[in-house]
C-alpha cells in the first residue's frame, strides 16, 4: 500500500492541500514501512503545467477531476492521501482519483504514519474548505 502525505519539509503534513510543494509517499506492507519517496506535486495554479483560471471554470481537459487533477497526478499510484487542510473540490477530486483522502490534525507525518498503522488515524472532514 502506498500513503501520500501532503508535506513541503517531508517531515510535517501541510495545513492546505493546495499550497504544499510536494509529497511524501511511504510504502508499507505488514511488516511496516518498506520505503519513502519525495515527489513534487504541480501548484495549485497548474494541471500538469496548464494555468487554470479559477476554481470550478471547467478547464481540465475533461477528466473530471477539475484543477485538482494535475496536482494528483503524481500519485495516481497511491492509496490514501493525508493532509491537513484541503478544499471541498480537491477532497471530491481525490475521491474520484481513486485516493481514500484523510484529513488529520496530526501535524507530525511519522506520528501520523504510526497513527494509521495501528487503526487510530482519525479523518476530520470539518477542516475541509
Amino acid at each position: 500500500m502506498k500513503i501520500a502525505f501532503v508535506t513541503d519539509d517531508g517531515e510535517t503534513t501541510s495545513a492546505h492541500f493546495g499550497r504544499a510543494i510536494g509529497y511524501l509517499v511511504v510504502t508499507v506492507d505488514e511488516g511496516g514501512t518498506v520505503s519513502r519517496e519525495r515527489r513534487p506535486k504541480p501548484a495549485h495554479h497548474s494541471a500538469l503545467g496548464h494555468p487554470q483560471r479559477e476554481h470550478g471554470d471547467g478547464e481540465h481537459a475533461g477528466n473530471g477531476l477539475g484543477p485538482a487533477a494535475g496536482m494528483l497526478e503524481p500519485i495516481r499510484d497511491c492509496n490514501l492521501l493525508v493532509t491537513r487542510g484541503m478544499g471541498r473540490h480537491a477532497f471530491e477530486a481525490a475521491r474520484t482519483a481513486h485516493l481514500q483522502p484523510i484529513i488529520t490534525d496530526i501535524r507530525s507525518i511519522d506520528e501520523a504514519l504510526d497513527a494509521y498503522l495501528v487503526g487510530s488515524l482519525e479523518n476530520h472532514p470539518e477542516r475541509l474548505h
